[in-house]
């Protein structure tokens, strides 16, 4: 089953769709900084135009349509623009893509926002686009958690069933047990800190690729809530950055100084760093044969916090291909 990709980056929603058995035969993302780690894992050319100068006869024939949409016009923790920044607006463009192939699904992810009081005007109003252009609707706010990933990341999921297919999309249940920062990584060694002013290392001075992580000092946002989780928790949301990424679990819990101020614990048996660009990997769970390319050791790190984590999106797929099927 053929399937075309949009602001695809490094692939994570990709590699579950091709692990549950679909064949991505188009990809699309303008941002260069994915280009070559796409190209180089999922072994397809991607088209590097933004997805505005796409039209419907550039896309091969497929079966579905899937993407995630850039989630900083939508995201809490950003300016919350929503459709009034042009990245929101590229949610159009998706829907005039799919207006003009028709594939049978499509799935398309964003943050949590995208559902929040501020926004759920428009977010109706997509829906309402969607449905008039023959498709049914599901969505719903899922912890990818629940879907075998060692991480708390909540994310909203639409997908469209053709309305010729006479179906509506259910989400897969949870699935149990939980997996934790232990099982993701806790068989990793220690790895290097990033070259001099946080660029990659050499990849034959790394046993495991980019096991490398970032160093320099850590914001005052940072040091205002508590960056560890234990070793026998999930991990909290890997973010698309490296200054943001959680601490390792080797060290203490913060300590709460003020209201929104933390310290690291000074009594703590290992120091504190930055989850590596691998171990992060490994969060979003993707295999350590899936190598990122990158010469900004930040570029890593958001290659992989933007991706929708493997074994979600490989879950959410099986099911769709079953009711395909």
């Amino acid at each position: 089953m053929k399937v075309a990709s949009f602001f695809s980056g490094a692939g994570g929603l990709d590699l579950g769709f091709e692990n549950a058995g679909f064949d991505i035969v188009f990809a699309n993302d303008n941002w260069k900084g994915c280009w070559k780690t796409y190209e180089k894992n999922h072994g397809l050319k991607i088209d590097r135009r933004s997805i505005e100068y796409i039209k419907g006869e550039d896309i091969p024939d497929v079966v579905g349509f899937i993407g995630g949409p850039p989630c900083q016009s939508w995201s809490l923790g950003g300016a919350m623009r929503g459709i009034n920044d042009s990245r929101g607006q590229l949610l159009y463009d998706y829907v005039r893509l799919i207006e003009a192939k028709e594939p049978k699904f499509f799935l398309a992810e964003n943050v949590p926002g995208m559902v929040c009081k501020t926004h759920l005007p428009e977010f109706e109003k997509f829906k309402e686009a969607l449905k008039d252009i023959g498709y049914n609707v599901s969505f719903k706010v899922l912890n990818a958690n629940d879907y075998e990933v060692p991480q708390d990341r909540k994310r909203v999921i639409l997908v469209g069933l053709h309305e010729s297919l006479n179906k509506e999309f259910e989400f897969p249940e949870p699935i149990k047990p939980k997996l934790t920062l232990r099982d993701a990584i806790g068989d990793l060694p220690e790895p290097l800190p990033a070259y001099g002013k946080n660029k990659a290392n050499p990849f034959e001075e790394l046993d495991i690729p980019n096991h490398e992580y970032m160093t320099g000092d850590f914001s005052s946002m940072y040091m205002s809530r508590n960056r560890v989780r234990k070793w026998d928790e999930p991990s909290f949301t890997i973010q698309a950055g490296g200054r943001h990424a959680p601490c390792h679990p080797q060290a203490n819990t913060m300590i709460k100084v003020d209201k929104d101020k933390r310290i690291f614990d000074p009594e703590t048996p290992k120091p504190y760093r930055r989850l590596s660009v691998r171990e992060c990997a490994r969060i979003q769970t993707f295999p350590d044969d899936f190598t990122f390319y990158y010469n900004n050791i930040n570029d890593g790190y958001k290659m992989i916090g933007n991706a929708v984590p493997v074994k979600l999106a490989e879950n959410i797929a099986i099911k769709i291909k079953n009711l395909l099927s």
